[in-house]
């Protein structure tokens, strides 16, 4: 039976996805006055601030992954395959560049127009307003194979070319001529880089070595060589001091002091991986670098030494994770363990609060060290099969254990110091052989349960790290390797699975065993939801079974997935079960009915799935994708019908979700902003609905003339009379001042008399609406005056403010359709009880006016009985639910 997405999750965002290993694109935003990097993440870009780092913009994706990128002061290009694609706002595709045969490699901005080379030989000149192609230059890959461009600053309309064979090439590009051939120095050219300096450029080659070059003279200036392989990329530093940084593979970064020119200082290990590119940000001493350990770093040149420090990063796993769990009880921070050695903490709330805990040593004494003789690489733990983690008693001692690949001791980490901790526990007996398989923390954080491979289970204390026993009369807890262990929320039970197929029963403290459960297959993992005592195990028939550990029996069976499963979690409340399987699907299984009720397709297998303890976000983790992806609960949101689904149910496939941009931090324009929604002006015929003005403006119309008589000022302000240039004094021996007598002018009154005769504008629509019925445009110049402008124009209404004989009947069909629209609600009772007050003796001299008055009254009356229905019978049921016994 053919199904539809999920009914249960919608995708939201992914968490730590940042880099790959594209070469970065810096941006200057001169309105902003900052600086914006632009890194690669498969078919999408992402745009960060240099000053936060924080995102502020998400490309649209393309059909292919980015092969590289560059950007100008207005767009941002990104070559995909063969195409091209320019982006405007860091976000929407504006241009589209087709004519390349092969694969893009190098773009290349130049004022209004656009190089490009791909891999079969072809370098082509845009236009990129037009989109037309302006030039193209063919060669051969055999003889010049183009492997680097670049512009060498003042040199209009050239461009220099280099090549993996080793010779360069400086080209016009206006008049498509060949101007002058640089041999090269019998190596590829893999980096060219403009210098501070006109006519000097700085070349990278394959071998390592990095020449600094006067192109206008043909005359090498001097040359360095790094031992690092080949140079993959290169930046001058235009702040001051002369020193250029050069990039390796090996994720090394040199600096050479082109004045002494000798190496400065060196930072090794900067990236995990090769180094994407290095970016000296103008006239400022901040060193930008990306590579593809998914990584983007900041650093600073604050040290005499010359040598930078990390000054800020955004940085992921650099290969996928392997196992995700939610830390904490407010389900915000998701640890991760990576195939790259590392833990993570990611934040569902905002970037900054990630944290990394870094990667595990063997041994932290720097002396022990020195003494061994260890590499980097050997000092390394390997990567963690599994972890557990309580946050009940992190501030005083480690909170986190963890089992590494291949090793016997486990290791515990501290979440609070973001580093790894003080004890390795692995117990007390030579078993050179056995690896941790397992682990579990008590929910108190004082004790840990490890399983091993040889089927023997280990207690610990976390806050010493001393072994408190083991499981089993003969040491072993099991015949074979454990592959789950659990306690309950008391301390009262421990529970072990092992490859045996017995699901045992021991008591906490004694360590006895109390009962085991013979099971029809061997389990391959186990999940206790500790708050309702359901045990799930996942067997290796891609079964799934529910242990009640009160009755001790099997409660529920499910079958389902085709593939191993990898992962399972429990909902908060224990109703439901979520699985993920090799066979790419994420299936939601319901407890109480015992039946499938949400299941859905994903294009990578999941690992990992842990589901937040408020219940809100799902948490996934696939297979060759370094991000963790989030799924939102949509039955958090409002009602969400769940059937049982059919056996033969085929899911359909849902689009794992993207990143989210931070609105804190995005550029915002007013181009690429998003229309709002704005609701409807009456939801329904039946419902009242009330004015969005302030009470201010109608409120008051019945007491404008106390409000008036209150704020009346005791005297007219009098503006201060011009002193004279001798100021007169009175006779006597205290020197007095005499006070200037009023003028004539300043006695007379300066109220303007006068009747005002001219119409204003809303007596004038008001008699138009009367004949055509239709009433919008005066209710709408009503809203806009305020209370003294609106008692005016009332006023005005009849013969005796100089209105028309047919106003004052107009006024009266214009509330007559405000309530029968039931619109403005408020506003046309305050209009109407303005009206009354000003002109009702006027009004009952006119019979035509009367009787739309009598029809008025009697809508008002039976709006207002429905109104008062609808009160009593919430009132009713608020007092019956406040003071009934329930």
């Amino acid at each position: 039976m053919p199904g539809g997405g999920s009914s249960l999750f919608s995708g939201f965002r992914v968490l730590g996805l940042y880099s790959n290993h594209v070469p970065h694109a810096l941006r200057y935003h001169k309105k902003h006055r900052e600086f914006y990097v632009v890194t690669s993440v498969g078919q999408c870009f992402h745009t960060y601030n240099v000053n936060r780092l924080g995102i502020v913009s998400v490309s649209n994706s393309l059909s292919d992954d980015i092969s590289c990128l560059a950007a100008d002061r207005m767009l941002v290009f990104a070559a995909a395959g063969r195409l091209i694609s320019a982006f405007a706002r860091n976000k929407e595709v504006v241009m589209c560049y087709h004519g390349h045969k092969q694969e893009v490699r190098l773009l290349l901005p130049l004022g209004d127009q656009l190089i490009s080379a791909d891999g079969g030989g072809d370098v082509i000149v845009w236009d990129v307003q037009e989109g037309d192609v302006y030039l193209r230059l063919q060669f051969d890959p055999a003889s010049f194979d183009v492997s680097a461009m670049m512009h060498p600053s003042t040199y209009l309309n050239k461009v220099l070319l280099g090549s993996s064979q080793g010779a360069l090439q400086l080209w016009n590009i206006k008049t498509s001529k060949l101007l002058f051939t640089f041999p090269g120095w019998s190596a590829g050219v893999t980096v060219l880089q403009q210098s501070p300096a006109v006519d000097v450029v700085g070349v990278g080659t394959a071998t390592g070595r990095i020449v600094i070059h006067n192109i206008r003279l043909d005359e090498t200036l001097m040359s360095f060589t790094q031992d690092w392989g080949p140079i993959s990329s290169l930046a001058f530093r235009t702040d001051g001091p002369p020193i250029v940084a050069s990039g390796s593979p090996q994720g090394h970064i040199a600096f050479w002091d082109l004045e002494r020119r000798q190496l400065l200082t060196q930072h090794r290990h900067a990236h995990r991986t090769a180094v994407a590119a290095v970016t000296f940000l103008h006239g400022e001493p901040l060193l930008i670098t990306n590579g593809a350990d998914n990584a983007i770093k900041v650093w600073i040149f604050d040290h005499e030494g010359g040598s930078p420090r990390l000054l800020r990063s955004r940085q992921g796993h650099s290969a996928p994770p392997s196992t995700i769990h939610h830390h904490g009880n407010d389900g915000k921070n998701i640890l991760s363990a990576g195939q790259d050695g590392t833990l993570q903490s990611f934040s569902s709330v905002h970037e900054r609060f990630n944290k990394n805990l870094g990667h595990g040593s063997i041994n932290k004494k720097k002396e022990q060290k020195k003494k061994k003789g260890l590499t980097y690489e050997e000092l390394r733990l390997p990567a963690i099969t599994a972890f557990s983690s309580v946050a009940a008693r992190q501030a005083d001692w480690d909170g986190i254990v963890a089992c590494h690949r291949g090793r016997l001791a486990t290791t515990t980490w501290n979440y609070q110091r973001c580093t790894m901790g003080a004890h390795h526990l692995q117990p007390p007996a030579a078993l050179r052989t056995s690896i941790a398989t397992a682990v579990d923390i008590t929910s108190c954080g004082n004790f840990a349960v490890i399983g091993l491979s040889c089927g023997r289970v280990d207690v610990y204390n976390l806050q010493s790290g001393q072994h408190r026993g083991c499981y089993g009369n003969t040491e072993k807890a099991h015949s074979g390797a454990v592959r789950g262990v659990a306690t309950d929320a008391l301390n009262q039970l421990t529970l072990t699975a092992g490859s045996d197929w017995l699901l045992k029963f021991w008591r906490f403290k004694s360590r006895k065993q109390e009962e085991q459960l013979k099971l029809h297959s061997a389990p391959a993992s186990m999940m206790l939801h500790k708050d309702s005592g359901m045990l799930a195990l996942a067997l290796d028939d891609f079964t799934l079974l529910v242990v009640d550990i009160e009755t001790r029996r099997i409660v529920r069976k499910f079958a389902g997935h085709h593939g191993n499963i990898n992962d399972m979690t429990f909902s908060p409340d224990g109703r439901w079960l979520i699985t993920v399987a090799m066979d790419c699907t994420i299936r939601t299984w319901d407890l109480p009915s015992g039946f499938l009720v949400d299941c859905f397709l994903v294009a990578m297998a999941p690992v990992g799935v842990s589901l937040s303890p408020t219940g809100d976000f799902l948490a996934t983790a696939h297979v060759d994708s370094l991000g963790v992806y989030l799924w939102t609960n949509k039955s958090l949101c409002g009602p969400v019908g769940l059937r049982p689904l059919p056996a033969d149910y085929q899911p359909m496939e849902v689009t794992l979700p993207g990143v989210m941009v931070d609105d804190s931090g995005q550029e915002v324009t007013s181009e690429d902003a998003d229309d709002e929604y704005k609701s409807a002006e009456q939801l329904g015929a039946e419902l009242v609905t009330l004015s969005l003005l302030p009470e201010s403006r109608w409120k008051s119309l019945l007491h404008l003339d106390t409000i008036k008589r209150r704020n009346k000022p005791v005297a007219p302000p009098a503006a201060p009379a011009a002193a004279p240039f001798f100021l007169p004094t009175l006779p006597g021996l205290t020197p007095r001042f005499t006070s200037p007598a009023a003028t004539e002018q300043e006695t007379k009154s300066k109220l303007l008399g006068g009747l005002m005769s001219q119409r204003s504008e809303f007596s004038s629509d008001l008699e138009s609406a009367l004949q055509s019925g239709s009433f919008d445009r005066p209710v709408r110049l009503l809203k806009d005056c305020g209370p003294a402008a609106l008692s005016v124009e009332i006023t005005c209404l009849t013969s005796e403010g100089g209105g028309a004989s047919c106003l004052p009947l107009a006024f009266i069909h214009m509330i007559d359709s405000m309530l029968s629209s039931g619109r403005d609600f408020d506003l046309a009772q305050a209009y109407l009880a303005l009206f009354l007050k000003l002109h009702l003796r006027t009004v009952s001299q006119d019979s035509v006016a009367m009787a739309a008055l009598l029809r008025l009254s009697s809508r008002l009356e039976a709006g207002w009985a429905e109104l008062r229905a609808s009160f009593d019978q919430s009132l009713c049921l608020l007092s019956y639910a406040k003071s009934a016994l329930l």
